[in-house]
C-alpha cells in the first residue's frame, strides 16, 4: 500500500511537471506573435478582415446555390418562349406575337463595325476579363457616384448574357451574385466568341426581336450582313434600354443614343472621328411599323396565350410557329368602329369610358374581339380579363332552367308582386307591379320579382350550375341575389353561353384557333369542327328562350338592337348604380355580347343595357348583315318579304343592295318606288340574280 501511494504521489508530480514545462515552452514559442504599438493596430485590422471575409464567403457560396441549381439544370431560357404568326380566317396574316429571333448568321459573318460597336457600348474589355468587368464595374460605380450619365453600365457582356439565358430581370442582391457565379461558369465553359455569339443571338432588342438578326430584319428590312455603319450604331445601343430606344417608337431617340455610340467608337480606338463622319450626318432610318399598330391587338393578344397552352400540350418542336385564326378582319373593323363610335359620340354624356365587344358566329368561332377603345393606351382586355356584373343579362339563365325543370312555357302567368328573401326585397326597375303578366312579357320588361321567384321555385344552384355548363367559366358565390346578375361574368363568356341559344342548345364555347402548325406547314394541332357537342338545353327550352329574346328586341328593353329585315334576339343589362351595361345578343349568323362602364368602377350617367350596348350592338349587326345570306333563327317565324324587284336596271339593282345598313330607309323608298310598277310589269319581272340570292336581298336592302 506504501509502495502504490508513493507511485501514485510521484506519478502526478511529474505529470504537472511535465505540464508546466510544456506550457512555458507554449508561451515561449506565442511570444514571438506577440504585437505591441502601432503594429497591434495593423494585426487586429487584418485579423477582422479575415474574419469577416471568411464570413462573406460562407454568406456568398450560401447565395450562389440557386446558380448551381440552374447549372445542374442545364437549360436555357426560352428566349420569350415562342414566335408565333397569325392568320385571319383566309390565310392573310395579321400580326406576330411572341419573339422574332435567328440565329442563322456566324460571327464572322456580322459587319466587324456591329461588333466593334457593340463592344465599345457595352464591354470594352470583354477579351480581357473573366466574366466578370472588376475594372468596368468600378468604373461605372465612380461614374455613378459623380453623377454622370454614362452610355456603360457594370455588368459584362459575360453577365448579361447569364442573365438573359438564365435570370429574370429582378433587380436584387442576390440575383446579382448568381448572375456573377453563372459568368464565371459561362466563362469556363465557353469561349469568347462564343459568348459574343450568344449574346448576339439571345438579347432582347425591342419590338419582339431577339437577337441582332432579327432585329435588322424588323427595324431595316435588311439582312444583318448588310448594315450600314449608322444602322450598326442604332442597332448596338438597343441592347441596354431596347423599350425607350426601338426606333419605331421614337427615332429621335434611337437617333441620340446611336451617336453617342458612335462617340464610344472613337473613344475606344476601334474607329476615328473621320471613319464616323458619314454615319453622324446620315443617321439610320427604320421601315414605317404603323401596320402593326392597326392589327386587332387584343385578339391576337388572347390567340397568343391560347396558342402557346397548345404547344405546350402537344409538346411542339422548335419555337416558331403559325396559327390559322378564325378572325374576320372586316367584321373586327365593324366591331371596332361600333364600339368606338357609340362612346366618342355619347360617351360623354353618359359619363362611360370603356367598352368591350365579342362575336361569334352560331358555332363559336370568333370572328371579332374588342377589348377597350385603343389598344395603344391600354392594353388590358376588358373582353377577356376583365370579370363585370352582368345585370338582368343574368336571367337567361334564371328562366331557361325554370324551362327545363319546372315545364313552364313562355305564355304561363305569373304575378309580379313583392317578393322577399330574409330581409333582402329586390323592386323593379320603375319601382312599381305588373301584377299578373307572362313569362314573356316579364322577360321583355325585364322585371326583377319575377325572376327572384323562380329562383325560388328552381333552388339558385342549379341555376349557377347551369350559367357553367353553358359556357361561364368564372367562379361565383351563389347569393339571394343571383337571378338578378350579381355574378362575375367575362364579356367571352356570355358569348359562348348565348350561342347555345343560337346553336339549338348544343355547347358552344368561343374558339380563335383553327390550325397550329410550324413554319414548315407540319401540322402541330387543328380544331375539329366535327366533334360532338354537349347538349345543354332541350330545343323545347331554346324555342322558348328564343321566342322571349325575340319579344325583348320587338317591344322590350332592347328594341335598339332592331335590324330591317334580320331577326334579332337578345337581353339586356344594366347593374346596381348603373356601373355596368350589357346587351347581348344573336341572330342566325352571329352570337355578340356588348360591355360598357368604367375601369374603375365609377357609376355612369343612368346608362342601360337598352341604350348605348344595344346602339352598338345594332351598328355591328346591321353592317354584319349586309350582302350575306340571312339564316333562320331556331324557334322564331320571321317571315322575309318578297326578293323580285321590278322594271329595275342592273345599276340600280346594285346600288341598293350594296348600301349599308343605316341607309336602309332610303334605299327601302328607293326600291318600294320600283316596285310600284310590279301589278302593270308582272311578267317580265326578274329575279335578282346579280348580288345575292333569291333569298337575301330582302335583308340587306331592308325591304
Amino acid at each position: 500500500m506504501l509502495a502504490a501511494d508513493a507511485w501514485l504521489d510521484s506519478s502526478l508530480y511529474e505529470f504537472w511537471q511535465t505540464a508546466g514545462r510544456g506550457y512555458t515552452r507554449y508561451q515561449d514559442f506565442m511570444s514571438r506573435f506577440h504585437v505591441s504599438g502601432i503594429k497591434r493596430l495593423f494585426v487586429e485590422v487584418l485579423s477582422d478582415a479575415f474574419s469577416f471575409a471568411a464570413i462573406g464567403v460562407v454568406l456568398v457560396v450560401a447565395l450562389a446555390l440557386p446558380a448551381f441549381d440552374i447549372i445542374d439544370r442545364g437549360a436555357f431560357n426560352k428566349a420569350e418562349d415562342y414566335s408565333v404568326v397569325f392568320l385571319d380566317r383566309y390565310g392573310t396574316e395579321i400580326g406576330r406575337r411572341g419573339i422574332r429571333s435567328d440565329d442563322s448568321v456566324a460571327l464572322d459573318q456580322m459587319p466587324d463595325y456591329l461588333i466593334k460597336a457593340t463592344l465599345a457600348t457595352e464591354d470594352r474589355r470583354f477579351y480581357e476579363h473573366f466574366g466578370i468587368d472588376v475594372v468596368g464595374t468600378l468604373r461605372a460605380v465612380a461614374t455613378n457616384a459623380q453623377g454622370e450619365r454614362g452610355t456603360q453600365g457594370g455588368s459584362s457582356i459575360t453577365q448579361q448574357l447569364a442573365k438573359n439565358l438564365f435570370l429574370s430581370s429582378e433587380r436584387t442582391i442576390n440575383r446579382k451574385i448568381v448572375e456573377a457565379f453563372l459568368a464565371v461558369w459561362l466563362e469556363w465553359h465557353y469561349s469568347k466568341d462564343q459568348i459574343l455569339k450568344l449574346y448576339f443571338d439571345r438579347a432582347y432588342m425591342g419590338g419582339g426581336n431577339f437577337g441582332v438578326t432579327a432585329a435588322s430584319e424588323y427595324y431595316f428590312g435588311k439582312r444583318v450582313q448588310d448594315i450600314s455603319l449608322a444602322e450598326a450604331a442604332m442597332l448596338a445601343g438597343l441592347f441596354k434600354a431596347p423599350g425607350n430606344y426601338a426606333p419605331h417608337v421614337d427615332l429621335a431617340a434611337a437617333r441620340g443614343r446611336a451617336n453617342l455610340v458612335l462617340t464610344n467608337l472613337v473613344a475606344s480606338g476601334f474607329l476615328t472621328e473621320g471613319q464616323v463622319t458619314a454615319a453622324r450626318r446620315h443617321p439610320a432610318s427604320a421601315i414605317d411599323r404603323t401596320a402593326d399598330i392597326n392589327s386587332p391587338n387584343y385578339f391576337l393578344d388572347y390567340a397568343f396565350e391560347e396558342a402557346k397552352l397548345l404547344i405546350e400540350a402537344n409538346n411542339a418542336p422548335g419555337n416558331n410557329f403559325q396559327v390559322r385564326t378564325t378572325i374576320d378582319t372586316t367584321l373586327q373593323s365593324y366591331a371596332e368602329e361600333a364600339v368606338n363610335s357609340v362612346i366618342r359620340e355619347q360617351g360623354e354624356q353618359y359619363r362611360v369610358e370603356q367598352g368591350s365587344m365579342v362575336v361569334t358566329d352560331t358555332e363559336g368561332a370568333i370572328r371579332a374581339m374588342v377589348g377597350g377603345t385603343d389598344y395603344a393606351k391600354s392594353q388590358f382586355n376588358r373582353a377577356i380579363v376583365s370579370t363585370r356584373q352582368p345585370g338582368s343579362a343574368y336571367k337567361a339563365f334564371v328562366y331557361a332552367e325554370a324551362f327545363e325543370q319546372l315545364g313552364l312555357t313562355p305564355s304561363d302567368p305569373i304575378t309580379d308582386r313583392p317578393v322577399c328573401i330574409g330581409d333582402w326585397c329586390p323592386q323593379n326597375y320603375g319601382r312599381n307591379y305588373k301584377g299578373t303578366v307572362s313569362l314573356q312579357s316579364a322577360f321583355a320588361q325585364s322585371l326583377n320579382t319575377v325572376p327572384v321567384t323562380l329562383s325560388i321555385k328552381t333552388g339558385r344552384d342549379p341555376i349557377a350550375a347551369l350559367s357553367h355548363r353553358m359556357g361561364l367559366r368564372a367562379e361565383y358565390p351563389v347569393t339571394r341575389s343571383l337571378a338578378l346578375g350579381v355574378a362575375s361574368v367575362s364579356v367571352i363568356d356570355m358569348t359562348s353561353s348565348y350561342a347555345v341559344f343560337a346553336n339549338h342548345g348544343l355547347k358552344t364555347p368561343a374558339y380563335g384557333i383553327t390550325r397550329l402548325t410550324t413554319l414548315n406547314d407540319q401540322v402541330i394541332w387543328e380544331h375539329d369542327i366535327e366533334a360532338p357537342k354537349e347538349r345543354v338545353l332541350s330545343e323545347q327550352t331554346v324555342a322558348y328562350m328564343n321566342q322571349m329574346f325575340r319579344a325583348v328586341v320587338t317591344g322590350g328593353t332592347g328594341t335598339r338592337a332592331q335590324i330591317e329585315g334580320v331577326p334579332t334576339l337578345g337581353k339586356s343589362g344594366t347593374t346596381t348604380s348603373y356601373r355596368d351595361a350589357w346587351f347581348c345578343g344573336f341572330t342566325g349568323n352571329f352570337v355578340a355580347a356588348v360591355w360598357f362602364g368604367n375601369d374603375d368602377y365609377r357609376p355612369t350617367n343612368n346608362l342601360t343595357g337598352g341604350t348605348l350596348p344595344a346602339i352598338a350592338w345594332q351598328k355591328f349587326m346591321a353592317y354584319a348583315h349586309t350582302n350575306v345570306e340571312v339564316q333562320p333563327v331556331f324557334g322564331i317565324d320571321f317571315e322575309m318579304p318578297e326578293t323580285i324587284i321590278a322594271d329595275a336596271t342592273d345599276e340600280e339593282v346594285e346600288e341598293v343592295v350594296q348600301r349599308p345598313p343605316s341607309l336602309k330607309p332610303a334605299a327601302a323608298r328607293k326600291l318600294l318606288d320600283l316596285a310600284g310598277r310590279l301589278e302593270t310589269t308582272l311578267a317580265n319581272a326578274r329575279p335578282v340574280t346579280d348580288t345575292a340570292s333569291a333569298s337575301t336581298p330582302v335583308a340587306t336592302t331592308g325591304l
